[in-house]
């Protein structure tokens, strides 16, 4: 225990260790290499997404980057404690258990089952698609959408007798630009929206317009790339699919929930406290039993979360984050130019993924800059556009197809994303210029 004499490190960052026993793991002129070479090793295995010999994934990594850096003493506890930022954490955390409430409502199952009866017009059905999953990412998370559509949306192309992969593809990548237009589609933007303290209707009158075009723009490239390609399989008997039935209570439950959330959005109540608000009202069912809500929750999402925060907490301590941009600053490259933020957030997201990319970011944005926060945003999402390794909606939609007999191979989602990509970045641009008062430097 600390006695009362100790003092408040969080006012000294140069002070990376307490006095005590257990933390005299490292010398404390060491802390500052051993966190850099923690966050080095942590990144890279993020990077690679795996680790030679061992079935680590990323947050097994994230888990063991954030371990060791308490138990070598380059963090302490509760210095690591403070990194996470429970707001954050809270709101991702509600909002899973809101769209649990659909899940197992089966209303995700319902809404792409009402849409089959447009297949025969393949193009127009595309088009559904991909306007329905990215409305519905920008309120109810893009990953969860992804992950309850993927399975229904495979079984009911397969059995059409459709190409199931410019769908699939569709999908994903509308989900991903349709989440980028609110504050709660995705996970980094939940995290931009919370640390910038952002208002969400500006958020969404700022990112909603480039979203929209985007969202066009990527259809169009999908139908002209496989023009004449839509069917090519002969329809397939894929057995008795085990949905969740549709309860149409719990759905419109859900629904009146998820509406009074987006309308306290725009008051002055914290987002988290409002969606933990909402989350716990539909805890309170006569149906749905809480353990089966929990279930649906993403604890490993969670945990990957609380991972980074804490390594990157570590190497915040040190001063190489900000000799880095100074160094960077010198040769030009200054990332509070938005063009430069969006190119590097860009290509920072497909080496470590979006979510890693933004935690790390975001440690450099100008606080007082409403527009860079935006602008990350916008280019982080868009850029998990651009392979399958760019976002976790990708991942999820490539392997639950997977499970179908669907292959969705890394040259195949290439071919879509580096145009979508390009071009949805292209578009993020152009609305950054329109947007800069003449005689402003981005």
């Amino acid at each position: 225990m600390l006695n009362k004499e100790t003092p408040d490190l969080s006012l000294h960052p140069e002070c990376s260790t307490i006095d005590l026993p257990r933390m005299h793991v490292i010398p404390e002129h060491w802390s500052g290499w051993v966190a850099t070479g923690i966050f080095m090793a942590t990144y890279l295995g993020v990077a690679t997404g795996c680790v030679p010999r061992l079935a680590l994934d990323r947050t097994g990594i994230a888990l063991l980057g954030a371990i060791a850096m308490v138990a070598t003493g380059a963090l302490a506890l509760p210095q690591a404690l403070r990194a996470l930022d429970a707001p954050t954490l809270l709101l991702l955390y509600a909002l899973m258990v809101i769209s649990a409430q659909f899940r197992i409502g089966g209303f995700y199952t319902q809404t792409v089952l009402q849409l089959r009866r447009f297949m025969p017009r393949e193009k127009l059905f595309l088009l559904l698609v991909m306007a329905v999953t990215a409305a519905m990412s920008a309120v109810l998370v893009n990953d969860v959408i992804c992950l309850a559509f993927t399975p229904v949306l495979a079984v009911a192309l397969l059995q059409a007798g459709l190409n199931p992969v410019p769908f699939l593809i569709g999908m994903a990548m509308a989900s991903n630009i349709g989440s980028a237009a609110t504050i709660i589609g995705n996970p980094q933007n939940m995290l931009i929206g919370q640390m910038g303290r952002l208002a969400f209707g500006p958020f969404v009158a700022w990112c909603g317009i480039p979203s929209l075009i985007s969202l066009a723009m990527a259809y169009g490239i999908i139908v002209w790339l496989y023009h004449g390609r839509f069917h090519g399989t002969p329809p397939k008997h894929t057995g008795a699919a085990s949905w969740p039935p549709f309860n149409r209570r719990q759905s419109i439950k859900g629904l009146l929930g998820t509406g009074a959330l987006i309308l306290l959005f725009f008051t002055h109540i914290p987002r988290e406290l409002t969606a933990l608000s909402i989350a716990g009202l539909l805890l309170c069912s006569r149906q749905m039993r809480t353990r089966d809500l929990l279930e649906q929750v993403d604890w490993h999402l969670l945990t990957l979360f609380c991972g980074l925060f804490i390594v990157i907490g570590g190497f915040m301590l040190t001063d190489l984050p900000m000799a880095l941009v100074t160094d960077l600053k010198a040769y030009g490259i200054d990332i509070h130019n938005l063009y430069v933020l969006t190119g590097l957030s860009a290509l920072l997201s497909n080496v470590v993924s979006n979510v890693p990319a933004t935690m790390l970011m975001i440690q450099f944005l100008n606080p007082a800059r409403v527009t860079e926060w935006y602008v990350l945003a916008l280019a982080s999402t868009y850029a998990g556009n651009l392979i399958t390794i760019g976002s976790i909606a990708n991942l999820i939609t490539i392997e639950q197809a997977r499970y179908y007999g669907i292959t969705i191979g890394f040259k195949e989602h290439a071919r879509i994303g580096i145009p979508v990509t390009i071009l949805s970045l292209l578009i993020a641009l152009l609305w950054i210029k329109l947007r800069i008062l003449p005689g402003i430097s981005p």
